[in-house]
């Protein structure tokens, strides 16, 4: 039988790249080509898509990469998300008039993070230097790319706020006083200025892993370290608090942390075994619904239904409902993610699943963390707004929010990369002057109460909303997946890989297939709003299948057909055979191969 899909299931046995962006897959395709191996691709991809999709990551992010490298023989965990500077204390927050951190201007910045873990998997498992992996990023930022609709809209929504309040932004993407035209030669010389300089620092040194602590330290001891100092501490910019404020971010801040490997969370759904990154991110959500659909029939389900949607939905609900009491940075709180996954506890909350949508906030209670559980939900019913909870993955709605991207990556070794870099967005804060970039905007993910796992503290990392996936297929590792999204990433996710392993779908059918999300849970992203009982559902399911959702209580929206989500993925079989596909939604994701 034929399977029909929106573009081919990309095949080969040399290499495949998958990521948000053409010319970004292309690049990682060509670093391939050039003698690196997935670790170099992937590094080189992201610094890319900083170029090509400034809406959505940028150098001041962050980002989490999950990873399988054959020299090692294990799975790993980059963690380069930030942690909060030091003077990021509750008190100096609410002396400044707020109850929740703004979700962008100088207060909401974290340490970026993702410099220093793209260098760390340089230096560690790639093999080409600095200048290999920057040179194509420059090439875009002083001789241009296409603009893509998305960015020409972003910045048109924006142009009078720059103009008023963030004049370096302003200079920075309305060249001339003009919102760059869709599919124009946009160009940032001042960021391909600022990687000229980070090789040139480099290179003063001698030896390729050298070179790469050179780029570090000009990054976080040095030049651009010096530049965010003097312009978050001096500078107050207006936020979405309505008020100017300066940030707190140091160059001391910047010069004490650096990125770090970790072990993954694993778990184990019949022949596959998923890894995540820890509870300083939603990850565990995943694991979580895996834990509470591993004892129900998803295969006998149609994965286009009404049942297949509702009951990924109920899980999700409850696994997401935990994340709001539970998950946190767990150097700085008991993160019970034992309890959380084990089997006993997935039984007990299985039986919440019904045929009839949820509209409360269901966290479960665990013994000697009710103090915490009781905190929290009076916290929540206190601060927690109800409204729409948007990213802008979905073409048909806010073009002024930021977003994030995503790469996987495999090569003819057998070395597997899956990566979701965001933060540092055009829409976050304003341009530090002489960078070409902005800071993030992750800060905005703790609370201003304290005593909750994912309360402001300095040193802390924000519970971020990143979450690339591996998954081993008999303990062998075979596929890298994820999607940008925000707190969507888990549910666009787990559709797919429901569909992929049950209904053997091949990548590219499994990513074609309609999507749907519920914004059930408060939002991880300020005002931090929810939408009890709510779900978003594509029109391609169709008529029967929407009306069927309704009837079970859920309170629906029905989204424009190839509007929501955007779904990478790649896999290699055990004879070397390596596949890749990428969603055709807002027609920029591409897969390449050979």
């Amino acid at each position: 039988m034929t399977t029909f899909t929106t573009r081919p299931e990309i095949l080969g046995t040399f290499g495949v790249v998958t990521s948000t962006h053409w010319i970004a897959s292309a690049v990682g395709m060509s670093i391939l080509e050039k003698g690196g191996n997935a670790f170099d691709a992937a590094v080189a991809t992201g610094f890319v898509l900083q170029v090509l999709e400034p809406h959505l990551c940028g150098p001041g992010g962050d980002m989490p990469a999950i990873f399988y490298s054959k020299k090692k023989d294990k799975v790993e965990v980059i963690c380069a998300q930030g942690p909060a500077p030091a003077g990021a204390t509750i008190e100096h927050y609410t002396s400044e008039g707020l109850s929740l951190i703004p979700g962008n201007g100088l207060l909401a910045t974290v340490i970026p993070g993702s410099f220093d873990g793209w260098m760390l998997m340089l230096r560690d498992y790639g093999r080409l230097t600095v200048r290999d992996i920057l040179e194509p990023a420059i090439h875009y930022a002083e001789h241009g790319h296409p603009v893509l609709e998305r960015v020409s809209a972003t910045i048109s929504g924006l142009a009078s706020f720059f103009e008023r309040e963030w004049p370096t932004s302003h200079e920075t993407w309305l060249p001339g006083g003009s919102v760059p035209v869709p599919h124009s030669n946009f160009k940032n010389p001042v960021l391909a200025e600022t990687w000229k300089r980070v090789i040139a620092e480099a290179e003063a040194k001698k030896g390729r892993e050298a070179q790469v602590e050179a780029a570090r330290d000009a990054f976080y001891r040095g030049f651009v370290a010096e530049a965010i100092d003097r312009y978050a501490g001096s500078t107050e910019v207006m936020d979405a608090s309505g008020s100017r404020h300066k940030g707190v971010i140091s160059a001391n801040d910047m010069a004490k942390w650096s990125a770090a490997i970790e072990e993954p969370l694993i778990y184990h759904y019949h022949d596959w075994t998923v890894a995540k990154i820890g509870p300083w991110g939603q990850g565990p959500v995943f694991l979580q619904t895996l834990s509470l659909l591993k004892e129900i029939d998803i295969a006998g389900m149609d994965p286009a239904g009404a049942e297949f949607v509702h009951t990924l939905t109920e899980a999700m609900k409850l696994a997401f409902a935990d994340r709001e009491i539970y998950y946190g940075d767990p150097k700085f709180a008991e993160i019970p993610i034992e309890h959380l996954l084990s089997d006993a506890y997935a039984d007990a909350r299985r039986k919440l699943i019904t045929s009839e949508a949820s509209l409360e906030l269901r966290p479960g209670r665990i013994p000697g963390f009710e103090a915490q559980y009781d905190l929290t939900m009076d916290m929540l019913n206190a601060t927690s707004k109800t409204g729409a909870v948007y990213e802008p993955t979905m073409a048909h709605l806010s073009e002024k929010r930021g977003d994030t991207v995503h790469i996987d990556v495999i090569d003819r070794e057998g070395n597997m990369v899956s990566v979701t870099p965001s933060g540092g967005w055009l829409q976050s804060s304003p341009i530090v002057p002489g960078l070409g970039f902005c800071l993030n905007s992750r800060a905005q993910m703790f609370w201003l109460k304290p005593g909750l796992p994912a309360s402001l503290a300095p040193g802390k990392r924000p519970r971020t909303t990143l979450t690339p996936s591996l998954a081993l297929y008999e303990g062998r590792p075979t596929l890298a997946f994820g999607t940008p999204g925000g707190d969507q990433q888990e549910q666009w996710q787990l559709s797919f890989f429901m569909r992929y392993v049950h209904h053997k779908m091949n990548l590219q059918a499994a990513i074609d297939q309609p999507l749907f999300h519920t914004s059930h849970f408060p939002g991880s992203f300020y005002p931090r709003t929810r939408e009890p009982g709510s779900l978003m559902a594509e029109a391609n399911f169709g008529t029967e299948v929407l009306d069927a959702l309704r009837r079970k209580g859920h309170n629906l929206t029905v989204a424009d057909p190839w509007t929501v989500g955007r779904l990478t993925a790649a896999r290699r079989d055990a004879d070397g055979l390596m596949r890749a596909a990428a969603t055709p939604r807002l027609m920029q994701a591409y897969a390449v191969g050979r």
